[in-house]
């Protein structure tokens, strides 16, 4: 009987966090829905209440006045650009020096790695100013060179190659060095490919803050053909009105990439972003 009891508890239990998961779900999709059917709307329906989530006539049109009211196509590239660059830069520098920060011994490296972590706790809006200054005396402003360069270098990128090299036996790295391997060949051959978890998760998260960056092209970049996708979309949004419905469609675009960058690596995803929760 107290078996019994226990097993139907557990039963109504996982009912209740399923429904309650199902909420908390429908919940966080309901902004998504609703700019995927307000982009298929006038502007004159898109405020209506109630409001409508079934348009009858979905207005498609959105979908190709994008590409001609602006140039989205050539902001699009851009974005594409920076995003590409940027993500395999910081996947280069960040995996190469956790490397040296888990497995070489140096002196100082434990007071040099805290010091490059800690530059995480100060927002980039405090130092926005005299960087943009630096930038500007160097001739890169206007220019994706800048971009790239202040993006190619990330604190949480080490820190997170760093927790998940530090979970690969040391011995591995011994066993590589009496075989005659130097210290890129044991980071090229046998540290990357196993750490393809935590590079997947690394890859996510730059791709995803590169792409949707607005505040970095808005500062550095003022030539329009120079633009990124981001700042394409606030084209849309004039001193008087704003065309809401060519923004969420715009929006709707600008996510395609992202979920499928998402989808591609989740199953590494989950694994990466828990990389030293447990240490033994």
């Amino acid at each position: 009987m107290i078996t019994g009891s226990k097993s139907k508890n557990r039963i109504i239990g996982k009912v209740i966090i399923y429904a309650l998961l199902i909420v908390l779900a429908i919940i966080m999709l309901i902004p998504f829905v609703w700019m995927i059917t307000a982009s298929l709307k006038l502007n004159k329906d898109i405020f209506v209440i109630p409001y409508q989530w079934i348009n009858p006539e979905p207005r498609w049109q959105n979908y190709i006045d994008i590409w001609t009211k602006i140039p989205l196509a050539k902001y699009a590239l851009n974005t594409v650009k920076l995003t590409l660059i940027v993500t395999c830069l910081q996947i280069l520098t960040s995996s190469f020096a956790a490397y040296a920060f888990a497995k070489l011994q140096f002196k100082g490296r434990n007071i040099l790695f805290l010091a490059y972590i800690a530059t995480i706790a100060v927002p980039w809006q405090v130092y926005m100013v005299p960087q943009f200054i630096f930038m500007r005396k160097l001739g890169l402003a206007d220019t994706h060179l800048a971009i790239i360069i202040l993006q190619a270098f990330s604190a949480f990128g080490v820190f997170l190659m760093r927790q998940f090299y530090e979970g690969i036996p040391d011995s591995l790295c011994e066993a590589a060095r009496i075989d005659g391997m130097n210290e890129y060949k044991i980071y090229a051959q046998i540290m990357l490919p196993l750490s393809k978890p935590a590079l997947s998760t690394l890859i996510i998260f730059t791709f995803v803050n590169t792409w949707n960056d607005f505040l970095g092209p808005l500062i550095y970049l003022t030539t329009d053909s120079k633009k990124t996708l981001q700042i394409g979309i606030k084209m849309f949004i004039s001193q008087y009105s704003a065309e809401y419905g060519l923004i969420m469609a715009a929006s709707v675009l600008s996510l395609i990439p992202v979920l499928i960058v998402f989808m591609s690596l989740q199953k590494y995803f989950v694994a990466g972003i828990t990389t030293g929760a447990v240490k033994g």
